[in-house]
């Protein structure tokens, strides 16, 4: 409060001084500034008359102090004109800008008040023109003129900060100094009259850690070593002051929000010194083990740690990779464990940040490291084979019971269970082998054809004794070693043909042959020939030494009249040992040739074309031979039947009624006799009735039981059969086409059926009842209804 009351006195103080120097000012200029409009002598002080010259109004600035707040107008100044006698004949007027509304003159005196508070904010200053006129006339007694009114500059405007808050980022453990942000205030105030827009900056909160530039308003950092992970974000209130900082000036304030950045002063740390993990050894290569995790305060790229692990009897088996999300170390499985063998490992791992900062390496080294233990457990597994497959070999022809091989596992666990096997029967469909369920020994059942199977590959399976879940497989080759048990044979039907004219030791065919087994039991071959034949006078062997062996004639001159077929043995023999051989057997045909050795004819000739006649030709010949048959029956079968008709005609003629419509006879009485024969279509006898009204897509062929005998006199049947064929007729149109009436006379039971008789006789029937029929009877029951009203009427 007692500040308050310091500024405001000092304000009063200077607000009178400003008027009263104001008021001084304007007097003294008016006084010397008072104008002239007519020239006169004055009189000098020696007695010279002294002539002055016409002169217009010249004018200095009013001051008016702003914010005046008295009782009455503030008089800014006063005009006046040197004619002016005081008589009143002279009357002053103002005008300009706020002229009448914010400054009034005294058309007699001359004095200029403002009737409103000025603000200088709004309006710095105004302009006006003066002028003195006749009351009378309003005659201008001195030209217009100008002056300004100046609104005097009071400290009425406190200082305004371009922002009401302040963001900024600084790094932590910066320098003391560091420039953090400028604020910048602003005060409305005159800059050019007095301090009242000479603004200081101070700092009012954020001390020991800040500080403000007290003319530019840059703030600094004022503590070293600031932390950012002992706390993070800081809140200053920086203040702006006028009146150069001094007592009664005004002041205005912001709030500066500083976030502590991060940097990589803080290296990664493990909470404990050893991690204790287990792992089951059925886990398989890249299950995850376990996790590790070092603590960085640090945050972003400054906090990313990396793991490796650098030591331990456990880095062939495990590995670690960083999780960058969690920035935790994953231990995962390398290899496949084996609790018989090692039950445990274990790990030295390291953590390091990716990004180090140079600024603080010498805070220490950027890492740090942890042991980590893992226990293998123990897990039920399954029968292990000593080797992975087995391949085993056995000589074909073998007897049963053979010994083939012998395959062997072992239960990993420490229980060390015992073992039974199996042969897998899809594998041995043939039941080729037998295996012993208690060691292993695989047996042969059956002969062996290396020949017909060279491979046999079948799977073993191991199960432990007392867990049937627990069971392996391993596959077995057995390899079926060949044994010389085929001969040699001709590798192709042979059937040589030599010339008669053939020369002497000509040769004709060569030939090769062909030894079911292997390699080393088959080729080299010998060809040869039976030593009981081996001067034979007609033909020689000679053995090419390459697996072939060429035919060559030993004479001159065949003849095919004499013989035309010759058989030559060969005997071939194999490599194997014992070598094993057999006897093959040539035909040779003697055909006739030209000069040059072509062949042109074999006595053979018909033999091969009669035997040349395939399968397939002989089936065709048959077939066509049978065909000829089947059409040949039924060419006779048709030829024997013959056209008859429907009825036939015998010495005593059948003879019915037919009723003629144009008169109306007395029934069987009163009809002519007619033969049966008109009411036969001839083209119909034979069970097909041609239309005339449609063409038909096909021809339809009526059931052959339909039609009636040919001798039948009876019309029922007749007419019930056209019906039929009418109704079965696929080509017939939709109405009837045949329409036959048997006979209709007294004997019916139904009566006539004709209308001329009734037409001719007084009928004692009621018709009455037809109204009750329905609308489809209505015509009828009209007609005979009016009949009997007209007779009622008569």
């Amino acid at each position: 409060p007692k500040m308050k009351e310091d500024n405001c006195l000092h304000a009063a103080l200077i607000c009178l001084g400003m008027l009263y120097y104001s008021h001084a000012i304007t007097t003294e200029k008016l006084n010397h500034a008072r104008p002239s409009l007519h020239g006169h002598h004055e009189k000098g002080k020696e007695g010279q008359v002294l002539h002055r010259s016409k002169r217009g109004w010249v004018w200095n600035q009013f001051f008016v102090i702003e914010e005046y707040t008295g009782p009455d107008p503030v008089l800014v100044g006063r005009l006046h004109s040197d004619i002016d006698s005081g008589d009143g004949n002279i009357k002053y007027i103002l005008s300009g800008e706020g002229a009448g509304i914010i400054f009034v003159i005294d058309d007699k005196s001359g004095n200029i008040h403002a009737t409103k508070t000025l603000d200088r904010e709004e309006r710095a200053q105004y302009t006006l023109t003066a002028q003195a006129v006749d009351r009378n006339t309003n005659r201008p007694l001195e030209p217009p003129s100008e002056f300004i009114v100046k609104v005097q500059d009071i400290n009425d405007n406190p200082p305004e900060f371009l922002h009401e808050n302040y963001h900024a980022n600084v790094p932590e453990r910066s320098n003391v100094g560091t420039s953090v942000i400028q604020v910048t205030a602003s005060d409305a105030d005159d800059p050019t009259y007095g301090n009242s827009a000479k603004l200081v900056y101070s700092i009012l909160e954020g001390q020991p850690y800040f500080s403000v530039e007290a003319q530019t308003g840059i703030i600094r950092t004022a503590l070293p070593n600031m932390d950012r992970e002992a706390k993070e974000e800081y809140h200053v209130v920086i203040q702006a002051k006028d009146m150069g900082g001094h007592m009664g000036g005004l002041s205005g304030t912001t709030k500066v929000t500083i976030t502590l950045t991060d940097v990589n002063d803080n290296p990664p740390k493990f909470p404990q010194s050893v991690y204790q993990m287990s792992v089951s050894e059925a886990a398989v290569p890249g299950e995850e083990v376990g996790r590790v995790k070092a603590k960085d305060p640090d945050i972003g790229e400054n906090g990313l740690v990396a793991y490796s692990i650098i030591d331990g009897d456990g880095m062939d088996m495990f590995e670690i990779t960083t999780d960058y999300e969690t920035q935790e170390g994953v231990v995962k499985l390398k290899k496949v464990l084996d609790f018989e063998t090692k039950k445990a490992y274990s790990l030295k791992v390291e953590a390091a940040n990716v990004h180090i900062d140079p600024k603080f390496i010498s805070n220490g080294p950027f890492k740090d490291t942890v042991t980590v233990k893992i226990t293998v457990e123990d897990a039920d597994e399954p029968p292990v084979f000593l080797k992975p497959s087995y391949i085993f070999e056995v000589p074909e022809n073998a007897a049963s019971g053979t010994v083939v091989g012998k395959v062997h596992a072992k239960d990993p666990d420490a229980a060390n269970s015992a073992i039974r096997y199996s042969i897998d029967r899809h594998t041995d469909l043939e039941r080729y082998f037998t295996i012993n369920a208690d060691d292993g020994n695989i047996k042969t059942i059956k002969a062996l054809d290396r020949e017909e199977i060279a491979w046999h590959n079948i799977s073993v399976f191991a199960v432990e004794v007392h867990k049937q879940h627990q069971e392996a497989k391993v596959p077995v080759a057995i390899k079926v070693v060949d044994v010389n048990d085929n001969a040699p044979k001709f590798a192709a039907a042979y059937e040589a043909f030599v010339c008669e004219n053939a020369r002497s030791n000509q040769q004709f065919i060569t030939i090769s042959a062909d030894d079911k087994d292997d390699s080393a039991n088959g080729p080299r071959f010998i060809f040869s020939l039976p030593p009981e034949i081996i001067h034979n006078p007609n033909f020689t062997l000679r053995d090419n030494r390459d697996n072939t062996a060429s035919v060559l004639v030993r004479r001159e001159g065949f003849s095919r009249q004499k013989q035309d077929l010759y058989l030559l043995p060969i005997v071939i023999s194999d490599g194997g040992l014992p070598p094993m051989s057999s006897t093959n057997t040539l035909t040779i045909r003697v055909c006739g040739c030209d000069s040059n050795g072509s062949l042109l004819s074999c006595n053979a000739e018909a033999y091969i074309l009669n035997a040349g006649l395939s399968t397939g030709a002989l089936i065709a010949i048959l077939a066509c031979i049978v065909i000829l048959l089947v059409i040949v029956v039924l060419f006779v079968t048709l030829k024997r039947q013959k056209k008859e008709p429907l009825i036939v005609f015998e010495e005593e003629d059948v003879r019915e009624n037919i009723i003629t419509y144009d008169d109306e006879g007395g029934g069987e009485e009163d009809t002519e006799a007619f033969d049966i024969a008109t009411l036969q279509n001839p083209d119909g006898i034979n069970g097909f009735i041609p239309r005339k009204d449609i063409k038909p897509e096909y021809q339809y062929m009526p059931r052959p039981g339909l039609r009636p005998a040919p001798n039948s006199v009876d019309v029922d049947d007749f007419i019930n059969t056209r019906i039929q064929e009418a109704d079965n007729d696929p080509t017939a149109p939709p109405y009837d086409s045949i329409q036959i009436y048997g006979y209709e006379g007294r004997g019916s039971v139904a009566g006539s059926l004709s209308s001329l008789e009734s037409a001719t006789t007084d009928s004692d029937l009621d018709y009455d009842y037809l109204q009750n029929w329905g609308p489809r009877f209505k015509k009828l029951a009209d007609l005979y209804g009016s009949k009997d009203t007209f007779d009622d009427d008569s």
